[in-house]
């Protein structure tokens, strides 16, 4: 079997927020709003019981010197891997967990006054948690940019997915009265994108990367408007689903093979021995039209850290990532 390489520790998306000095505190009473999801958002004053769902939102909160304020936060199992690769691991083993379900109940039991979650990422019509149940416990539920539902649709991403992390931190930072944070982390991961975009393979070089995130049984991966089209494309490479107007998204094995990527990028994580990232590969290599492709019968696997495929200060680093693979297996 050809082994994936694996860029699961420590993907340093910068952990700096620590070294840049805290703005002041904005006034406990005074109301922010906010853009999110196109529609105005009225904070009345800042948050100091925040619930947050999944660990790309958990680590927004931490890379923006936020964790004294949360009251807790839910992931899902299998996510062991990203806290014991985050560079904020501190910062989780401090934090509350609430466990690995998004529930009404755990939420409740945190009594938020603010909660911090996404379409998919936690608010689901089918559990009852949603921003609407949100606002009738008296708190402010904020949207992840990246979920945002599409006007009139369940499809979700209205902005490009690097264009939603920065949205996102600087809403957060505008809420809790730390826009120098934001402004600083903002201005840090535009430059490393624009450095890694700078050594990507040139436009004629751009291999074809197929983002594996799981099967059940079709393949579950990346559209337009997930973080893992713009890590790609960043880094150099074109994202063969990218023509999808959606985020996170089902196709076919029929299209995927059809497309033949060069590459496949695996997202790492998922509970049991059938989720790893071996499994996953056995799963490419015995499939009967995946096993043709190009990536697949070169054994050209990366497979980066779930925290880092979503939206998440973990973003730019596996831009630089993904372009330094692509280099070094010539596209």
């Amino acid at each position: 079997m050809v082994a994936a390489v694996s860029a699961t520790v420590m993907l340093f998306a910068t952990a700096c927020g620590a070294d840049v000095e805290d703005d002041a505190t904005a006034p406990a009473g005074q109301a922010v709003t906010v853009d999110n999801c196109r529609e105005p958002l009225t904070v009345p004053g800042r948050p100091s019981r925040v619930v947050v769902n999944d660990t790309g939102i958990t680590e927004i909160m931490f890379a923006l010197g936020l964790a004294d304020t949360l009251a807790g936060y839910t992931t899902y199992a299998g996510k062991e891997r990203d806290i014991a690769s985050s560079p904020w691991r501190a910062d989780f083993e401090r934090t509350r967990s609430l466990g690995d379900a998004f529930t009404r109940e755990a939420i409740q039991s945190a009594d938020p006054d603010f909660v911090f979650a996404g379409w998919n990422y936690g608010f689901k019509k089918s559990t009852g948690v949603t921003p609407d149940w949100i606002r009738s416990l008296g708190a402010t539920p904020y949207q992840l940019t990246e979920a945002c539902r599409q006007p009139g649709s369940t499809e979700r991403g209205i902005v490009a997915p690097l264009d939603a992390l920065y949205e996102d931190l600087a809403n957060i930072g505008e809420i809790f009265g730390v826009q120098n944070r934001a402004t600083s982390l903002i201005s840090e991961y535009k430059a490393e994108v624009r450095k890694a975009n700078a050594t990507a393979p040139t436009e004629d070089r751009r291999a074809r990367v197929f983002l594996f995130d799981s099967a059940d049984p079709t393949p579950f991966t990346s559209g337009r408007f997930a973080a893992p089209e713009q890590i790609i494309t960043e880094a150099g490479g074109s994202n063969i689903f990218g023509d999808l107007e959606d985020s996170w998204t089902s196709t076919s094995w029929e299209a995927a093979a059809q497309r033949n990527p060069q590459v496949i990028l695996i997202v790492d994580y998922g509970a049991g021995p059938a989720n790893t990232v071996a499994a996953k590969i056995r799963q490419l290599q015995t499939h009967p039209l995946m096993s043709g492709t190009d990536a697949v019968r070169e054994g050209r696997f990366l497979a980066l850290p779930y925290a880092a495929l979503v939206e998440g200060p973990r973003n730019p680093a596996a831009i630089t990532k993904v372009a330094q693979y692509l280099r070094s297996v010539g596209h």
